[in-house]
């Protein structure tokens, strides 16, 4: 006989009043706890789940991301857990098209950095603890109200919360954005995304990033921590849990030929449909959003998280100079000024790059291949390239 499971018990009870609720714990949500709670900004950051993720999911760090985590001070720490990648390359099968060093960028950090989202997310965990906050779990917000002093925010299970502003840091199905009135606007891919992490057998190259192209879809290939690599494709209809024979049939069809590379192990998978949406706003008087909350598309060039933790940066200097220094309210209408643009232009880029990718006829993709070749040789193209991919060209470098 089977017992009916239990609510989780909360891990810790919630303040009845704070200056800033964030409401959702995964990067974003934790990057701006821990910057503003480094500000001596009173943080109270909740999430529904009853523990943090243990997936891996997004797993590129970009150059101008770590430059904002150094105001978080957790750089050198990720750095130090990640497998650093110099190269991006675009490929057909065997044929590189593309090749993007990241090598000469004007940072700190010239290369991609490849760290799982757990581990990302664990660095951040014992930041904001080192720095006196945590996450309160698992509290589910059922509803939000504002007025012009502040937001009260109810949980399902009963306990509100006075906060002078709330932040919807709570993903693509965001419930403070539903509350806020603000829309998502946009559309989905028709297709499906595999994403998993494996070990491969062959000679499979751990200095870079590939992306190859392919009239049936997309598929990125990329050195994980660890020996494992990080396979992303779009398909017609992934099943549910992709598994070994189906992450093999889509780097047979779609990457290497000469050197195939094989599946020896699946160690986490899972499948999720992707949209290209943008918030009609970032801010709706004391409630904002940050990340997917306010922005989500394709995963190509890996900037979902990035753009996010970016924004969680740019959101805490903002509160912070209201909170703390005395600056005007209308000083967070500049966070959407900044932001909103940028989140605009990755949504575009990761768009074209997807439907380059996925082009099916023959003729088109000899064009495109051609015309990829001669870009790849213009200096110029290749930095502008490592610029977009890397976000530095949102972040006031030359």
């Amino acid at each position: 006989m089977s017992e009916h499971p239990r609510a989780p018990h909360p891990t810790s009870p919630l303040p009845e009043t704070t200056d800033v609720l964030v409401v959702g714990a995964g990067p974003v949500g934790l990057t701006l706890a821990a910057a503003l709670t480094a500000r001596g900004v009173d943080v109270t950051l909740v999430d529904r789940q009853a523990e943090g993720a243990n997936t891996s999911r997004a797993a590129v760090v970009h150059a101008r991301t770590l430059e904002v985590l150094e105001t978080v001070g957790i750089a050198d720490e990720l750095v130090g857990v990640g497998v650093i990648v110099p190269r991006f390359t675009v490929r057909d099968r065997d044929q590189a098209l593309l090749t993007v060093d990241f090598d000469g960028l004007p940072t700190r950090y010239p290369y991609t950095l490849m760290v799982p989202q757990n581990i990302t997310e664990e660095v951040l965990l014992r930041r904001l603890r080192t720095l006196g906050g945590d996450v309160h779990r698992p509290y589910e917000v059922a509803s939000l109200t504002q007025d012009g002093e502040g937001v009260t925010a109810t949980m399902a299970s009963g306990e509100t919360v006075r906060a002078r502003y709330a932040v919807g840091a709570d993903g693509m199905h965001s419930t403070v954005r539903e509350h806020a009135g603000i829309g998502f606007t946009g559309d989905t891919y028709a297709q499906s995304f595999v994403l998993a992490d494996v070990r491969l057998e062959g000679d499979v190259r751990a200095d870079e990033v590939m992306l190859f192209f392919s009239p049936a879809g997309l598929v990125v290939v990329a050195p994980l921590p660890g020996g494992r690599h990080r396979i992303v494709a779009t398909v017609d209809e992934a099943p549910e849990h992709p598994g070994l024979t189906d992450v093999q049939a889509v780097l047979d069809a779609r990457g290497p030929q000469e050197q195939l590379a094989r599946v020896s192990e699946v160690v986490w998978s899972s499948r999720f449909r992707v949209h290209h949406r943008l918030a009609d706003a970032y801010r709706a008087g004391r409630i904002l959003l940050a990340g997917d909350a306010a922005h989500v598309h394709s995963p190509a060039g890996g900037q979902g998280m990035n753009t996010g933790i970016q924004d969680a940066v740019a959101l805490a200097a903002r509160l912070g100079a209201v909170l703390r220094d005395g600056a005007p309210a209308g000083t967070l209408d500049g966070y959407a000024e900044e932001r909103r643009p940028v989140a605009a232009r990755v949504v575009r880029f990761t768009d074209r790059m997807t439907r380059i990718a996925t082009t099916g006829s023959a003729s088109r993709r000899r064009a495109r291949n051609a015309a990829l070749r001669v870009l790849g040789r213009i200096p110029a193209v290749r930095r502008r390239m490592a610029m977009n991919l890397s976000e530095l060209n949102a972040g006031g470098h030359a």
